[in-house]
């Protein structure tokens, strides 16, 4: 995985995007590299919150400058406020809100890409917003 990503993160281009296992494996054992930004989707569930809980540390330990959240399958402002109740108190910074779709699941289920099987998506609207606001 070092060797790919830090190939990848070599590459002559402006944006490589990595999606990494949900775990902090890959950050305890250094694998990211020169990473400018890493994204920590978080979603309203105890294991969810306490892994990007242990992962911002690790990753501003390896000098990552930016480590942002994405809230993710939010159903009620119950679990928005969950996550940024968390992301507040662990120093993570709340980059956006996905709400819960079920066009990803349908997608899924088709053995399809949300893009292309929901081009319209909510989930698809908010990622084009977030690439944006990143770029």
């Amino acid at each position: 995985m070092r060797g790919v990503a830090g190939a990848l993160l070599g590459a002559n281009s402006d944006v490589n995007v990595l999606d990494m296992e949900a775990s902090i494996e890959h950050l305890s054992r250094g694998t990211p590299g020169e990473v400018d930004r890493l994204l920590v989707v978080v979603e309203p569930y105890y294991r969810a919150l306490e892994t990007a809980g242990r992962i911002a540390p690790l990753a501003r330990e390896l000098g990552i400058p930016s480590v942002l959240a994405i809230a993710n399958k939010i159903r009620d402002e119950e679990d928005a406020r969950l996550i940024r109740d968390y992301c507040r108190a662990h120093g993570l910074e709340l980059a956006i809100e996905i709400a819960f779709d079920e066009d990803v699941r349908n997608a899924d289920r088709q053995g399809r890409s949300l893009i292309d099987a929901a081009p319209d998506a909510t989930t698809v609207r908010a990622v084009r917003e977030l690439a944006h606001a990143l770029v």
